[in-house]
């Protein structure tokens, strides 16, 4: 049976280009073409396809915004990001939001099949370049895994130590509000709610 693929691109010529390379395999089938991603939800929820390409940059509202959407009902379907910029920071966004991988829109009459086959069969097509930054994304978020800022970092470690806000305010050259304020959001970021929490996970997972 024939694999349904959705395509959303706002490029009407581009558009009409791609559903026509989906025409021309007989195990493809196209399930919709769309211009932008405001109903992309309500639309993959109807169709059900088996592979979704998605342009990056739209009107309204953004293919990587759409990625977000879709992966909260449906962590399965490969979707192919389509791209002007294979160095895009916007690609790595994408693919952080759970994209399969992307391909240049000037290789699509040449490389759009196997990238097609490289997604269903489990890979994630991607230029060396963009793997590069994933790999350095992923190793970033390993050494600091909930994402603390250097300040953060600080204000935790002398709040290990047993400092009181005002010693922190003081030794940090900051206002005790600006102490409290970074205080809470070291709390959102540990999912704790109190300094003994933080005190305990911070020296437990060694984040300081």
């Amino acid at each position: 049976m024939a694999l349904s693929v959705l395509i959303f691109e706002d490029n009407p010529l581009l558009r009409d280009s791609i559903s026509s390379l989906i025409s021309l395999k007989e195990d493809l089938r196209l399930a919709g073409a769309f211009e932008n991603v405001l109903s992309a939800k309500k639309h993959v929820t109807e169709l059900k396809p088996d592979l979704i390409l998605m342009d990056i940059d739209m009107p309204g509202m953004t293919g990587i915004e759409a990625v977000k959407q879709i992966r909260v009902f449906n962590h399965t379907v490969p979707i192919i990001m389509l791209t002007v910029f294979d160095d895009n920071l916007h690609v790595l966004d994408a693919i952080r939001a759970g994209a399969s991988g992307y391909l240049l829109k000037k290789y699509l009459s040449t490389k759009l099949f196997d990238s097609i086959d490289d997604v269903l069969s489990g890979g994630a097509p991607m230029s060396p370049s963009i793997a590069r930054m994933v790999i350095a994304s992923m190793q970033k978020s390993i050494a600091n895994p909930y994402q603390l800022t250097p300040r953060e970092k600080e204000i935790l470690t002398l709040l290990s130590q047993g400092n009181s806000y005002k010693i922190i305010a003081a030794q940090s050259e900051i206002s005790l509000d600006t102490v409290r304020t970074h205080i809470k959001k070291i709390y959102e970021k540990l999912q704790v709610h109190s300094q003994t929490e933080a005190v305990s996970k911070a020296i437990n997972e060694k984040l300081v």
